[in-house]
């Protein structure tokens, strides 16, 4: 089954405005802060508290994507879904989180070299069910400078390896944390071909 099978897009000839609902799933290690950058997108909210995501957690937004490719403006309604990050767990959650999403959000931590170590092999846990689908590297963290084992030249190229581009987002103060959502929706978008 196609991912655009599970996720189809509807036209609503009224007011030319298209409706598309796409599953994204953010993956990465634990702690990396795949929550606290879906709190801040769909609740402009951050808490300082770490409570770790058991299983995966499924979040809802829409985005209005205006006239895209000269086309129609469309709607997208973002099924987001938030990955527990338990390395020992990847194999087992592959087959019932990762079917049928439409995109991956690939979250490291500045603070930590081995969370952007292990995208790669995250990214392929999901393209293993899911085939290609658009991906975006996310940095997060990039408030804790002091911290930072890794800075942007590191994503850039591990990006580029992937066939992927990136961006640099802090949960904390939002930095670049609704660019990262609207990227990976109008990917998907294109993707699908509307």
């Amino acid at each position: 089954m196609a991912s655009s099978d599970v996720f189809p897009v509807m036209s609503l000839e009224s007011n030319d405005l298209e409706i598309m609902k796409t599953k994204i799933c953010l993956v990465g290690e634990a702690a990396v802060g795949k929550t606290s950058l879906i709190r801040r997108y769909v609740l402009d909210m951050f808490e300082d508290l770490y409570i770790a995501t058991l299983g995966a957690k499924v979040t809802k937004k829409g985005l209005l994507l205006p006239k895209l490719d000269g086309g129609n403006d469309v709607k997208v309604n973002l099924m987001i879904w938030d990955i527990m990050g338990e390395k020992g767990f990847r194999e087992l959650l592959k087959e019932a989180y990762f079917h049928g999403a439409q995109g991956i959000l690939a979250v490291c931590d500045v603070t930590r070299k081995d969370t952007l170590l292990e995208l790669k092999n995250w990214i392929d846990s999901v393209t293993k069910v899911t085939g290609e689908v658009p991906v975006r590297f996310v940095a997060n963290k990039i408030d804790l400078k002091d911290e930072a084992q890794f800075g942007e030249d590191d994503v850039r190229e591990m990006s580029e390896e992937i066939g992927s581009s990136y961006l640099m987002t802090s949960a904390r103060t939002g930095d670049g944390v609704e660019q990262v959502f609207e990227e990976i929706a109008r990917l998907i978008v294109k993707n699908i071909g509307r």
